[in-house]
């Protein structure tokens, strides 16, 4: 949802972090079994083998996973904190998907953590003015994923609700939040908002 507190009209998503807490061991393995590997399998005994992205939208209550969608692509903006935490070389990866060699390339993962907090235009999601200049040191720039802007000659300009993913990566999850929030800090434009609570939740649960 769009405020802090999960208030307020829902949303593409208003920030993202990885790894969550909420999904266990024993949670990964049944989403394997019991809904990835069985919709791949579908698809090969229909003729269609999928090759490529398979994006599992997923909601997890108590010790179920159900789906909530399926998407051919990277999910956006929960991929802006996965991509940072792959070591492995993703052209790589994406090709051996194409030539059907996945089962010998090396996919590994960071064991650190990863924060997404998204800044929208003010109003986002209903009504919102666009057009404001945007200005970040090149730092924040360097992890910072344009969504709702453009370039105009050689300004970036707002133009959507959903301006910027800026992302942090650290060695534990608090880090990669505190990090995360002082990159916002020095991100500039008129009308920006964003969510102050980011991953919150998920500390919370680690505590316990």
């Amino acid at each position: 949802r769009v405020f802090d507190g999960d208030e307020g009209p829902n949303t593409g998503g208003m920030g993202t972090y990885a790894p969550a807490p909420v999904m266990t061991d024993v949670l990964r393995l049944k989403a394997t079994e019991l809904i990835l590997k069985p919709v791949i399998a579908a698809m090969a005994a229909e003729g269609m083998p999928y090759q490529g992205c398979l994006y599992a939208g997923l909601m997890i209550k108590g010790d179920s996973v159900k789906v909530v969608e399926f998407n051919c692509r990277f999910g956006d903006p929960e991929t802006q904190v996965v991509l940072p935490l792959l070591e492995s070389d993703l052209l790589t990866v994406m090709q051996a998907c194409r030539n059907g060699t996945l089962a010998e390339t090396e996919v590994k993962f960071s064991d650190g953590a990863a924060c997404c907090v998204i800044m929208a235009s003010s109003g986002y999601p209903e009504h919102y003015e666009k057009g404001f200049a945007i200005t970040m040191p090149a730092e924040t720039a360097a992890h910072t994923y344009v969504a709702g802007a453009k370039r105009e000659e050689d300004r970036l300009l707002t133009s959507g609700g959903r301006v910027l993913g800026v992302t942090a990566t650290a060695a534990d999850l608090k880090s990669a939040i505190e990090k995360a929030y002082e990159r916002v800090e020095s991100v500039h434009f008129d009308n920006a908002f964003y969510r102050h609570d980011i991953g919150q939740r998920a500390l919370k649960a680690l505590e316990h």
